[in-house]
C-alpha cells in the first residue's frame, strides 16, 4: 500500500479531476437507486385492489418517463466520470514518463554499466502504463465501490433491518477471501513484472547486435534463449491466473449465498404478509447492485496488486541517486585555456577494485597527449574523469584550476569535445548529427567540420548528401564513415579539450593519414588526449602516457620512450613497425 499512496500523492495536481470522478459515482450510484425504489412503487401499487387499468397505466407511464430521465442523467454522469478520470491517469503517466526519462538522462554512466536497456524500457513502458490504470480505474473504481457499498447497504437498512443483516452476512467471509486474496498475489504479480522486464532485455538486446548474431550464426540460440524467457513468463503468469482463478470464483460463490438468503427469507416474508412484494423485489434489485461492486473487489484488487508492484520499480528507478551529483553551490566555468592535472588520482568501478592508482599528470594548454596501454590498463578510464563521467576514488581532476567536482558539469562538458570508441549516430540526418553538440550552427559551420574530419567527399556522394537520413546506430554508413561523421560532430562543438578514444580504429591507414592531416591545424590551442591502439597515430604527441595495471608506468615524447626501452618499446614491436620507427 506505501507505493500506491505514494503514487496517489504524486498525482495530487490531479486530485480535483478524481474528485469530480468520485462525485460522479455517488450521483451514478443515487440515480441507480431509482430503480430499486421505483420499482417496488410500482409493484405494490399496481397490487393494490380496486386501483383502475387507467390509473395503473398512467402511474406506469409516469415512472417509466421519470426511468428514463434518470438513466439519461446517469448515462451523462457516467461518461464524465470515465472522461474525467481517464484524463487524470494520462496525465500522471506523461509527468511519470517525463520524470523517468528526465531521470535517466541524468544518470552517471556507471548507472548504465550495471542497467540493461531492456529493462529500462520496460518500467518506462509497461509499468508506467500499470500505474496509468491505477490512478485512473483503480483509485476511482475503489473509491466508487464504497460509495456503492456504503449507499446501497444503508438503502437495504431502511426497506428492513433484519432482511438486511441476514443478507449481508457473507460479506465478512466475502472480505476474508479479498484480503487472502490481495496477500498471494502481490508477490506473484511482482514477479511477472520482472520477468517481463527480463524478457524486454533480451528482445532489446538481439535486436541491438542482430548483426553479431547472424555473422556467428547463433540464431537458434537466440530463438531458445528467447523461448526459455518466454516460457518463464507464460509460467509466471499461468501462476497468477490460477491463483485468481481460484480466489473470484470463491468471492463469487459467497456473494451469491447472499441472493440465495434473500430469496429464501424474504419469500417467506411475503407468504406471511410481514412485507410486500414489491419490498422484496426491490431488496433483492437493491441487493444485486451491492454485489456487483463486492464482485468487481476481486478484479480492482487484481489492478491495484499489480500496480503496487509496477509503482515500486517506477519510484526505485526514480529515487535512485545517480553517482555523479552536481553540487548546489556549483560555479559555471568560465572559457577555459585547457591546463588539465591529475593530481594523485585513484579509481575503481568497486571500491575493493582499484583500476586506477596514483595517476600524477599535468598536462599544459594546447598539449597533445598519446596514452598507450595494453587492452585493460584504463586509458578509457583516465580520460572519462576529464568530463566527470566518473568521479575520482582518491585525488582530484583540475581543469585551469578548478576541480571538476566542483563545477556544473552542462559547463564542463560543453567545453570538451569527445570522440569515443563506439561511435553512435542517431536515426536523422547527416547534417543533424553532425550539429547535435551545436543544433544553431549553419550548413557552412557543419561542412567545414566534415571538411576537416575528411568526411566531406564521401557524404556529397551520398543520394541527398547532407540531408541523407542514416539507419538506427549509423546504419548504412561503412566503419570508417561514421567514425568520420562523430569526429566532424566533436569538431563543430569547438571545445577547448579534445579526446580522441580510440577514433581512428575503425578506418584504414589512408583514411587515417587524410584525418591526422586534417586535426593537425584544428589540434593547435587545444589540450587533446588521444587514446590508440595504432602507435603510428601516436608518434607526434607533445607527450605520451603509457600505462599498465592501473598506473603510468613510463611518461614522456616517442624518442625519449624509444630510447628508455620498457613496456613502450614492447608495444611498438608488437605493432610491427618498419625498424627504422625505433630509433630516435
Amino acid at each position: 500500500m506505501a507505493h500506491l499512496i505514494r503514487l496517489l500523492f504524486y498525482a495530487r495536481s490531479e486530485w480535483w479531476r478524481l474528485f469530480v470522478g468520485f462525485a460522479g459515482a455517488i450521483v451514478e450510484m443515487i440515480l441507480a437507486l431509482m430503480v430499486p425504489l421505483y420499482t417496488k412503487r410500482v409493484i405494490d401499487r399496481v397490487a393494490e385492489p380496486g386501483l383502475s387499468p387507467e390509473m395503473a397505466y398512467g402511474f406506469l407511464n409516469i415512472v417509466a418517463v421519470a426511468l428514463l430521465a434518470f438513466g439519461l442523467i446517469r448515462s451523462i454522469s457516467i461518461f464524465i466520470q470515465i472522461f474525467i478520470t481517464e484524463k487524470a491517469s494520462q496525465e500522471v503517466a506523461y509527468s511519470l514518463r517525463n520524470d523517468l526519462y528526465d531521470k535517466l538522462q541524468r544518470q552517471s554512466f556507471a548507472f548504465y554499466d550495471t542497467s540493461a536497456t531492456g529493462e529500462l524500457m520496460s518500467r518506462l513502458t509497461s509499468d508506467v502504463e500499470m500505474c496509468r490504470e491505477a490512478t485512473g480505474f483503480g483509485f476511482s473504481s475503489l473509491a466508487g465501490n464504497l460509495v456503492w457499498l456504503l449507499g446501497i447497504a444503508g438503502y437495504l437498512f431502511y426497506l428492513d433491518w433484519r432482511y438486511t443483516m441476514i443478507s449481508l452476512s457473507m460479506l465478512p467471509l466475502l472480505f476474508i477471501v479479498a484480503i487472502r486474496y490481495t496477500s498471494r498475489v502481490e508477490p506473484l504479480y511482482t514477479d511477472v513484472q520482472e520477468q517481463r522486464a527480463k524478457l524486454t532485455a533480451v528482445a532489446q538486446e538481439n535486436f541491438s547486435g542482430v548483426r553479431v548474431v547472424r555473422a556467428f550464426s547463433q540464431e537458434d540460440k537466440e530463438i531458445q534463449r528467447f523461448h526459455h524467457e518466454n516460457e518463464s513468463l507464460c509460467a509466471r503468469t499461468l501462476k497468477t491466473v490460477r491463483t485468481s482463478s481460484f480466489y473470484h470464483p470463491a468471492m463469487d460463490f459467497f456473494a451469491n449465498l447472499g441472493t440465495v438468503l434473500v430469496i429464501w427469507y424474504g419469500g417467506r416474508e411475503v407468504i406471511q404478509g410481514r412485507i410486500t412484494l414489491g419490498s422484496m423485489v426491490a431488496f433483492h434489485g437493491a441487493l444485486w447492485m451491492l454485489i456487483w461492486p463486492v464482485r468487481m473487489l476481486g478484479y480492482i484488487l487484481g489492478v491495484m496488486q499489480r500496480a503496487s508492484a509496477s509503482a515500486k520499480r517506477v519510484f526505485e528507478l526514480l529515487d535512485w541517486k545517480s553517482a555523479i551529483i552536481e553540487k548546489q553551490d556549483a560555479i559555471s566555468l568560465p572559457v577555459l585555456t585547457g591546463r588539465v592535472c591529475f593530481e594523485g588520482v585513484s579509481f575503481g568501478y568497486e571500491n575493493d577494485q582499484p583500476v586506477l592508482r596514483g595517476i600524477n599528470v599535468e598536462v599544459q594548454p594546447g598539449q597533445v597527449v598519446a596514452i598507450v596501454g595494453s587492452t585493460g590498463s584504463g586509458k578509457s578510464t583516465l580520460v572519462h574523469l576529464v568530463p566527470r563521467f566518473y568521479d575520482v576514488t582518491d585525488g582530484r581532476v583540475t581543469i585551469d584550476g578548478y576541480d571538476v567536482r566542483d563545477v556544473t558539469l552542462e559547463s564542463l562538458r560543453r567545453q570538451i569535445g569527445m570522440v569515443l570508441q563506439e561511435n553512435f549516430l542517431f536515426s536523422a540526418s547527416i547534417m543533424e548529427n553532425i550539429a547535435y553538440g551545436r543544433p544553431s550552427a549553419s550548413r557552412a559551420e557543419v561542412e567545414a567540420a566534415a571538411r576537416a574530419a575528411a568526411a566531406h567527399e564521401f557524404i556529397i556522394q551520398l543520394p541527398q548528401g547532407y540531408d541523407t537520413v542514416v539507419g538506427e546506430r549509423g546504419v548504412g554508413l561503412s566503419g570508417g564513415q561514421r567514425q568520420r561523421v562523430a569526429i566532424a560532430r566533436a569538431l563543430l562543438a569547438d571545445p577547448r579539450i579534445l579526446i580522441l578514444d580510440d577514433s581512428t580504429s575503425s578506418v584504414d591507414l589512408e583514411t587515417e593519414r587524410e584525418i591526422q592531416e586534417a586535426l593537425e591545424h584544428l589540434m593547435n590551442g587545444r589540450t587533446t588526449f588521444i587514446i590508440a591502439q595504432r602507435l603510428s597515430t601516436v608518434q607526434q604527441a607533445d607527450k605520451i602516457l603509457v600505462l599498465d595495471g592501473g598506473t603510468i608506468v613510463q611518461e614522456g615524447t616517442h624518442e625519449q620512450l624509444v630510447q628508455e626501452g620498457g613496456t613502450y618499446r614492447e608495444i611498438l614491436q608488437s605493432q610491427i613497425l618498419p625498424a627504422s620507427s625505433l630509433v630516435s
